[in-house]
């Protein structure tokens, strides 16, 4: 008995997994194509970019113009070359001034050396990121004082003392925990920045302030001002302003006595409308407010025919997670009001730099998975 053989003609099959092979590849080809000219690919290629930059010491000015990044393997070593003779000349030069300048900065820092005491011919303060809670009363044996640097620290209180450096000019307590400036500031005279923001803690300044004619910069954002405190009103040269992220529901009528006044900054806040008096400052050129809120504004600031850039920046604010530990969540707002000031600080130097400047701006969030 013989046997059946049964035979298949394969070439049916054969031709149909062909075709599907083909068709895979032409898929894996125009998908190869399509990542080639995403813009996801550009962005992790620029990203990679900036992280060696920074880890070689790069600034950012070197290799971002207006936003745009120069990922070129040429640019990098040019850049690493000349940023390396500048912190060479950088280094010489700072060697020359650090008699004049004291710079502490770690959590290694509670509380300030006691040799300091007898360095009073220092100049300058840079401290940061350290635990001192208290700058000590000798402050005021440092009659050459002219900048106080002292930002994100856990400085609870600023002594009186501080009244005594009439050469200083500038102050920048940002990112601690201040509940109240000193009166005496107001004597300092010569002053012209002021920095109190991120403090969160902050709901007035003294009037005493008032005497600070030179004042051309107040940063008071990331507090709890419910109105503009009237020794700022007072500040007649004062040029940028902001009052960002505190609680005001309206400005003076008298906003407009600031006549030197360019830059104002209000966004996150809640401000229903804007006064005409705004339209008498002649000098302004930005204004940053919060749209959620506003109902109603002079709709001649975004006439063409006046100098202000009006840029609105609808609010998107970030859940605050509750725990139990006060101290942890009072660092995390800090971090996230800081995160927020670093944005809208690179936002509007590249508002600067634009040939081409938007009259209206919409801030939006938006999430992005590589």
């Amino acid at each position: 008995m013989g046997h059946k053989v049964v035979v298949f003609d394969i070439s049916a099959v054969r031709g149909l997994w062909e075709t599907r092979v083909k068709k895979h590849k032409a898929w894996q080809k125009k998908e190869a194509e399509r990542l080639e000219r995403s813009a996801l690919e550009k962005i992790k290629e620029e990203w990679n970019f900036v992280a060696e930059c920074k880890r070689k010491g790069i600034p950012q000015a070197a290799y971002c113009k207006n936003g745009f990044v120069d990922t070129s393997a040429r640019l990098l070593d040019k850049v690493e070359r000349n940023s390396l003779v500048g912190r060479s000349a950088l280094s010489k030069e700072r060697r020359r001034s650090s008699l004049f300048v004291l710079e502490l900065s770690g959590e290694q820092w509670k509380e300030l050396p006691e040799s300091l005491k007898e360095q009073t011919h220092l100049k300058e303060w840079h401290i940061s990121n350290t635990l001192i809670q208290t700058i000590p009363t000798y402050i005021e044996l440092f009659q050459a004082m002219r900048i106080l640097d002292l930002p994100k620290n856990q400085l609870s209180c600023l002594p009186v003392e501080i009244g005594c450096l009439k050469n200083l000019k500038e102050l920048n307590v940002s990112f601690n925990h201040l509940k109240s400036i000193p009166a005496e500031l107001g004597d300092c005279e010569n002053l012209e920045k002021l920095d109190f923001s991120g403090n969160l803690e902050l709901t007035e300044l003294p009037f005493e302030l008032s005497n600070l004619k030179q004042v051309t910069f107040v940063d008071i954002s990331a507090n709890k001002f419910s109105s503009v405190p009237i020794c700022i009103l007072r500040m007649c040269n004062l040029q940028w302003l902001d009052i960002s992220n505190n609680s005001l529901n309206d400005l003076p009528q008298d906003i407009d006595r600031l006549e030197e006044l360019q830059s104002f900054l209000l966004y996150k806040n809640k401000l229903t409308y804007l006064p005409q008096a705004l339209l008498n400052l002649k000098k302004l050129t930005l204004l940053v407010v919060s749209g959620d809120h506003l109902v109603e504004f002079p709709s001649a600031l975004c006439d063409a025919s006046t100098p202000v850039k009006f840029v609105s920046l609808m609010d998107n604010p970030i859940d605050n997670t509750k725990c139990q530990d006060g101290k942890e969540v009072t660092e995390s707002e800090q971090d996230r009001q800081h995160f927020d000031k670093e944005f809208m600080k690179a936002y509007i130097e590249d508002l600067k730099e634009r040939e081409y400047v938007p009259s209206y701006t919409t801030k939006v969030s938006f999430s992005l998975q590589l």
